[in-house]
Order: structure tokens, then C-alpha cells, then sequence
């Protein structure tokens, strides 16, 4: 903005310098006497140059120069103002406009104090939009982690009013207490999200978590006539959060239940450093259109589309990760670190 008011007052005097100076230097190098050319009265009996006309002459064009020179300074720092007023209208209503735009266009409007606010506003800009995404994602992510332990407890809860056996309620309540305890988990893992300094992959047994997986979704591959069976490595420790690892294996089952067929096969091996925990069962598995974007966010044969890449997201943030081995039938390996 300096350097625009600096320009512009330049310009003024240069512009007044030039007219007055070339006005002037026309009346000294005029032959005889100025005024008495222009208006003809101004000389004097002898013939020579009277020197009050000359001097009254240069007055009046100095005069006239410095008023031309204002006016036409006047035109240059309106325009100036005009320019640097629009600049700042764009400014506001891109402040407006653009906030939540990713990739604004820079203004680029050759003032360097306006360009490097305009750069703040577009930093500012793309952050906001991050952030934006990122609490969608977030929404999308705790719906579809807490939609599958309350369809679980409710479950349960039909599965208590609809029988008379003490023990049958005995047994179905306990599960679903263990439910609740279980979406509880789950909301205290979203809320930890967003904090630090948190130890985001304790040592976790990995027998502990099938067992309870297989116990909340027996019922319902029962009702399917339908199975879940574990084999494998047994007392097996990985780097994970008991409530990420059970979301990732729940998004497999459920995907299962779904769209495949037979018995749901889960085996864990050892593989070096890394545990594999493979998912496989008797359906026709995924088309082969589809298999190379399975993972992708709202990619999905139905549904949302949420669950494959929210259970891709959970394996990295564990530092392992989620593939699709082969299609049909289909068979998922997830890769974690081994713990002890």
C-alpha cells in the first residue's frame, strides 16, 4: 500500500513538474513578447519587450499549468483509490465466499500488502475446509461405529422379550451389558481421537477379542443358518485397541453376513513381526469391477460405504492394514504388528 501511495504521489509531481516546466520554458523561448502575441496591447512605443507583460504571462500559464496539474493528479489518485477500494470489496467477499474453498485462485493484484492478505485468507481458507472434511468424516465414522453394537444390544433385548426362561434372560442380559460396556468403549475411542500424548496401541488379545465377536454374532449367523469358526494360532498379543481391532473384524462379519454365503472362516497366523488375521467365507466374493476401489470412502456394492474404509483407516492408525487378498471367494488379511 506504501509503495501504491508513493507511486501515486509521484506521478502527481511529476505530472504538475512536467507541465509547469514545459510551460514555462515555452514562454522564455518565445520570440519577443508572449502576451503581446497573444493578445496584441502589450508593448511598449520603443518596440522592446515590456517586462511586466512577461512577467504577467508567465504567472498566468504557471498558473493555468499547476491547475491542469491538479486536476490531472486528481484523476490519477481517484483511479488509484477506486482500484485499491475494489481490491478490498474482492477481499471481503472472497473472506465470505471462499471459506470453506480448498483451492482458492489468488488475486494477484500486484500490491504486496493486499496479495499477502489475500494469501492469509486462503491459508485460512484451506484450513477451514480441512477441517470441515474432517468433521464429516468424523459424523460418518461414529455413525457407523456405534450403528453396529446398538443393532447388537438390540438384539439382545428382543432376544429377552421373547422368552420366559430365567436363564435364557440371565444369559442374553450379561451379553447385553457386555454390549453396553462395549458402545461405551467405542465412544471413549472416537472422543480420544482428537487428543495427544494418548498410547493409541496397547497390547491387546487377540483371543479375547474373536471370542467375543463370535459370541455377539453367533445369534445372528444362526438365525442365517449360518457359522462362525476360529482357528489358527492361539494366544496370540497385537498392537491395537481392543475397540478398533473389534470394529475392523465386526466391518468383515457384518460384510459377510450380507453379501456372502457358508461358514465364516477366521484364522490368525504368525508372519515374522506381524500377526495376520485372515476372514473368508463361501460367497460368490467381490466383482471384479469393484474389487479395486472396495476400500474407497462411499464405494459399495449397497449401503454407505463407510464401513471397508473406516476399518482400512482403524488398521493404519493401529500401523497395520486391511487388504483384499483375493476376490472370490473373497478373502480379507488384516496385517497388525505383533505384541510380544
Amino acid at each position: 500500500m506504501r509503495r501504491v501511495l508513493t507511486t501515486t504521489a509521484a506521478q502527481t509531481v511529476g505530472i504538475t513538474s512536467l507541465l509547469v516546466g514545459g510551460t514555462v520554458a515555452g514562454l522564455l523561448l518565445w520570440p519577443g513578447d508572449p502576451l503581446a502575441s497573444l493578445a496584441g496591447d502589450a508593448a511598449s512605443l520603443d518596440g522592446t519587450p515590456a517586462t511586466p507583460a512577461v512577467v504577467a504571462a508567465l504567472v498566468a500559464a504557471v498558473a493555468v499549468a499547476s491547475l491542469v496539474a491538479l486536476g490531472v493528479a486528481k484523476l490519477v489518485a481517484d483511479t488509484r483509490a477506486d482500484r485499491v477500494s475494489g481490491l478490498l470489496v474482492t477481499l471481503g467477499e472472497r473472506a465470505e465466499r471462499d471459506s470453506a474453498d480448498p483451492k482458492p485462485v489468488p488475486l494477484k493484484s500486484g500490491i504486496v500488502e493486499v496479495d499477502r492478505l489475500d494469501a492469509a485468507l486462503a491459508r485460512g481458507s484451506q484450513r477451514g475446509a480441512k477441517r470441515l472434511a474432517s468433521e464429516r468424516d468424523f459424523a460418518a465414522d461414529a455413525s457407523h461405529q456405534l450403528r453396529t453394537p446398538l443393532t447388537a444390544l438390540l438384539m439382545r433385548l428382543e432376544e429377552i422379550s421373547l422368552t420366559d426362561d430365567p436363564e435364557v434372560v440371565k444369559e442374553e442380559a450379561t451379553i447385553a451389558i457386555g454390549q453396553v460396556e462395549r458402545l461405551s468403549k467405542v465412544v471413549d475411542d472416537l472422543m480420544s481421537r482428537t487428543r495427544s500424548g494418548v498410547d493409541a496401541n496397547p497390547s491387546v488379545s487377540l483371543d479375547s477379542v474373536l471370542a467375543s465377536l463370535q459370541r455377539e454374532w453367533q445369534p445372528a449367523f444362526a438365525s442365517a443358518r449360518r457359522s462362525v469358526h476360529i482357528s489358527g494360532e492361539r494366544g496370540v498379543q497385537v498392537r491395537a485397541t481392543p475397540v478398533a481391532l473389534g470394529q475392523i473384524l465386526t466391518t468383515l462379519l457384518e460384510n459377510s453376513l450380507a453379501y456372502g454365503r457358508g461358514t465364516v472362516e477366521i484364522a490368525a497366523r504368525r508372519a515374522g513381526p506381524s500377526v495376520v488375521v485372515e476372514v473368508t467365507d463361501e460367497g460368490d466374493g467381490v466383482a471384479a469391477a469393484l474389487a479395486p476401489h472396495i476400500f474407497e470412502r462411499s464405494v459399495s456394492s449397497t449401503g454407505s460405504g463407510l464401513g471397508l474404509s473406516l476399518a482400512r483407516d482403524l488398521a493404519e492408525a493401529a500401523g497395520g492394514r486391511l487388504e483384499l487378498v483375493r476376490a472370490r471367494p473373497p478373502l480379507f488379511a488384516l496385517f497388525l504388528s505383533a505384541a510380544g
